[in-house]
């Protein structure tokens, strides 16, 4: 039952009931960027990128370093639990990922360069772990906000997915699904690398660029 639970997403009736609010204080501002933590209010003109890929502590570090990108945060998309706890989403019962949300200016940096950032750095055929770290929490995801954004991301994987499989490599397993709720994880996993600079990262990455037009 318990390998059950990690490898396999819950139903909405099978899911943890969650709470109507979140139950902690988050930090006004962002550890590496200076910017807001809190990105509910998107400055003009920018957009948001939503992405599951592996532990969220090292791949917020990556997306925050990408020029262009104004504010990163972690927390847990793709689930039916509302305000999950860390802990509730390992135990595999809420059906989240541990995700990055991206905020950036399109000006500066294009969708297309994020979704292959985001490849290049994991491993997108893993199912649901990356590297030793197992569990519905670590499944490769792309949660789309707009419909241009979808094409995107549908373009790129499958461009991709041509040259892992001239390289050898399986399918990929990433989930492609509109914008899902996405709940802030708790403070102390916001900028984790920041406040721990030689904590876990965990970059299961194929080593495989992707191939740019």
């Amino acid at each position: 039952m318990f390998q059950r639970t990690k490898s396999t997403i819950p139903t909405a009736s099978e899911a943890l009931a969650g709470r109507p609010e979140r139950p902690f204080q988050l930090s006004e501002r962002h550890r590496a960027l200076d910017a807001p933590l809190v990105t509910d209010e998107v400055p003009e003109g920018y957009q948001v990128a939503l992405f599951g890929l592996g532990c969220f502590w090292g791949a917020e570090e990556i997306f925050w370093q990408v020029p262009g990108v104004w504010s990163t945060s972690v927390g847990y998309a793709g689930g039916s639990t509302p305000h999950p706890s860390y802990e509730e989403v390992c135990s595999g019962r809420t059906g989240h990922t541990e995700a990055v949300r991206v905020v950036y200016d399109p000006a500066r940096v294009s969708y297309a360069d994020l979704v292959a950032t985001f490849y290049e750095v994991h491993d997108p055929t893993q199912g649901m772990r990356q590297g030793n770290d197992m569990g519905t929490q670590y499944r490769s995801a792309i949660y789309f906000t707009t419909p241009e954004q979808e094409q995107v991301a549908n373009s790129v994987t499958q461009r991709y997915q041509g040259e892992l499989t001239r390289r050898g490599f399986g399918q990929i397993t990433t989930e492609i699904a509109p914008e899902q709720p996405y709940y802030y994880a708790e403070d102390h996993h916001q900028q984790y690398l920041v406040k721990n600079v030689f904590g876990y990262r965990c970059h299961s990455a194929t080593g495989v660029p992707v191939p740019r037009d």
